[in-house]
């Protein structure tokens, strides 16, 4: 199974104050914004994800998001091997997650695109 490591997803309170900062002081082209709770900034190779605590995996923490053909397994392989699922399997409005954290306690969020 293969993994790709395609997006930092950092916790701000203010989405406003987040887009400014990386827009004008790093430069960073936003390329999606949800309301005032995500955003998904252009960071090259990784896109540098900016939520709030509505729609952040785990508030308060960094957590990279990795997209994986199988999100069920990936996280069965992740508690089979010391870490630990916060939330799922499960679908959302576009993709299937897991949120889970690794055996260090660092949080990842497998994806993987539905066929809807």
């Amino acid at each position: 199974m293969s993994y790709e490591a395609k997006m930092i997803i950092l916790s701000t309170e203010n989405l406003d104050e987040s887009i400014t900062f990386y827009t004008e002081t790093l430069g960073m082209s936003l390329k999606f914004r949800d309301g005032a709770h995500f955003a998904a900034l252009d960071g090259g190779p990784v896109t540098i994800a900016l939520a709030t605590a509505v729609d952040h995996p785990i508030p308060g923490k960094v957590v990279v998001g990795i997209k994986t053909a199988d999100v069920d397994a990936a996280a069965k392989a992740i508690e089979a091997d010391g870490g630990a699922i916060v939330k799922g399997p499960y679908d959302d409005a576009h993709e299937r997650r897991a949120v889970v954290y690794d055996n260090q306690g660092n949080g990842l969020v497998f994806y993987s695109p539905l066929n809807r």
